[in-house]
């Protein structure tokens, strides 16, 4: 099984498949999204943490930055109804800190942002994960997740409660998103969007 790939970036192609040399053999690899935007140029050195996934109609590598990040993808993976097109969706929609934030908030709305992953699905992955994901383990093994995992909950509530307000989802997820700063509360934030709204 192929845990690690270290070697060259020699392609790329959207949504998030890449191609990585390893002296002469081309590695063909699926990213979160996340983990797309980061790459380095091409031709230039690259080294991703595998999950190897190995079927009988196919061997697909699936690659990403850290060893807590394949964690939480191969611990997303064990959750029923939950495929490898899910957990890399939800990888692509928020970091590992992030994730591990709103399951222990049990933020369904949250959960609901990733394509794909309806309500009865979210509260399906509240319900087997909660006790599986630790915020304050994930954060010290991969700190670049940290900073935002807090916000991105206040945010998905603040949408949630706009929306219950009359907001329509896309004009919810646009306000908050332009006015949410970090040392706002979930009260603060949409207050200053209904102001907002008061004001156009």
């Amino acid at each position: 099984m192929i845990g690690r790939l270290k070697g060259t970036l020699v392609h790329t192609d959207l949504p998030a498949h890449l191609i990585v040399d390893v002296s002469g053999v081309g590695y063909e690899v699926e990213v979160p999204s996340s983990v797309f935007s980061e790459l380095p140029e091409v031709n230039q050195s690259v080294t991703l943490v595998i999950h190897h996934l190995v079927r009988e109609d196919a061997s697909i590598l699936y690659g990403f930055r850290s060893y807590p990040q394949r964690e939480l993808f191969r611990t997303l993976l064990k959750v029923n109804g939950i495929g490898a097109k899910s957990a890399l969706a939800v990888l692509s929609t928020m970091t590992s800190a992030e994730f591990s934030q709103v399951i222990q908030e049990q933020n369904v709305t949250a959960i609901c942002k990733v394509p794909g992953i309806g309500k009865k699905t979210a509260q399906r992955l509240i319900i087997e994960m909660k006790d599986k994901v630790d915020v304050d383990a994930i954060t010290a093994a991969d700190p670049q997740s940290a900073p935002q995992a807090s916000q991105f909950g206040k945010n998905a509530e603040a949408e949630s409660a706009l929306q219950a307000l009359g907001f329509k989802p896309q004009e919810a997820g646009t306000m908050v998103k332009k006015v949410a700063k970090d040392d706002m509360s979930v009260e603060d934030i949409i207050r200053t969007c209904l102001q907002m709204r008061g004001q156009s």
